[in-house]
């Protein structure tokens, strides 16, 4: 019985290490990281949680079983188990480590690469491949014919797979050329558009102003022609067309439609302020002179809001200043119109009107 009392008091002892270890020590190394400029400590913490525990507790049975009289080949078992499962959770710890550093890697640098499921998924891929063999090793396990045997049967998965492999590199292609990435807006040939929410192993996910989505894969989106309207940067500068009277004074017209462009951009959400607005005069029309006027927004989305709110008080400027925005209309003028002389073929009489 006594031959137990250490064992038991070394894994106990580790248990209650690794709790005071996790309660209070690991919050004074957080709280002194969150003191520093150290770039996403905050993940570290967060990827450690309960795995120190782990390896406390891992430690102190590896201790106990060293004190403990056991047949060779059931210690051995034993050591084999406390390793590969302190593999296994120190493999857990730096896959999620690594996805998460990767996504705020993209989130952060704008030269990086975007952060999305694909290049996560990809980091954490990576890192559980190594977990696995280190465990293979661990076990004894000869790990170089099974290297080789992979890399004869990937052949094989190659030409099995094609289509999802297809769209695998397609998808890591598309990252890693930022031609997209998510939270940009983009419009498809084929005339569908919105946000990009996420870039897959398989395909693109693509989410409409009106909440729906759009699952294109990765293959056919880049092979495909469309447009990013947040490249090369998210401010773009669109167009109002607008066509005033005849019979209305240009000059004025420039300055009070740019002091209401003016004003909108100054006080609407989504407009840039610094931007100054103008017109150019494009066309005389069929009923009125049409001209262009040109703001500039945050990104694509700010123009539906801008637009509305430059129609609304332009035209209510308009009315203030006595200009005529015409409706469509056409006047059709004869010259010298003479009505033409019918006759009766029965009677022979010339008639007099239309109506006779």
């Amino acid at each position: 019985m006594m031959q137990w009392i250490l064992p038991l008091a070394l894994i106990l002892g580790s248990l209650l290490a690794g709790l005071i270890f996790e309660r209070f020590f690991l919050k004074k190394i957080k709280k002194l990281a969150a003191r520093t400029d150290f770039f996403g400590y905050e993940l570290i913490f967060e990827a450690l949680h309960r795995k120190t525990l782990i390896w406390f507790f891992l430690g102190g049975l590896y201790a106990a079983l060293l004190t403990v009289p056991l047949a060779p080949a059931i210690s051995t078992l034993l050591q084999k188990i406390i390793a590969i499962v302190f593999l296994y959770t120190a493999t857990l710890f730096l896959a999620k480590l690594a996805g998460d550093f990767v996504c705020l890697a993209g989130q952060k640098s704008k030269g990086g690469l975007p952060a999305s499921s694909l290049l996560n998924n990809s980091v954490k891929t990576l890192v559980f491949v190594f977990g696995i063999l280190m465990i293979l090793q661990a076990l004894g396990i000869p790990i170089t014919p099974i290297i080789a045997t992979l890399g004869i049967g990937s052949l094989a998965v190659a030409l099995a797979f094609q289509d999802t492999l297809a769209n695998l590199y397609a998808g890591l292609f598309l990252i890693i050329s930022k031609q997209v990435k998510p939270n940009d807006y983009i419009k498809l040939t084929t005339g569908e558009e919105g946000y990009v929410t996420d870039i897959t192993w398989r395909n693109t996910t693509i989410k409409e102003l009106p909440n729906n989505l759009i699952i294109v894969p990765n293959k056919n989106l880049a092979s495909a022609i469309f447009k990013n309207y947040h490249l090369p940067a998210k401010e773009i500068v669109f167009q109002v067309p607008v066509g005033v009277s005849y019979e209305s004074d240009l000059d004025q017209i420039e300055q009070v439609t740019l002091n209401v462009a003016q004003e909108v951009m100054e006080n609407v959400p989504g407009g840039v302020p610094e931007f100054k607005p103008f017109i150019l005069y494009q066309e005389f029309g069929e009923f009125s002179i049409n001209f262009t006027v040109f703001l500039r927004i945050n990104e694509f989305f700010d123009q539906r809001l801008v637009k509305h709110e430059f129609i609304k008080r332009l035209h209510k400027r308009y009315r203030e200043e006595g200009i005529e925005i015409p409706f469509p209309t056409r006047i059709t003028y004869f010259k010298d119109f003479q009505q033409p002389k019918v006759e009766n073929p029965t009677t022979g009489q010339t008639l007099k009107s239309w109506d006779s």
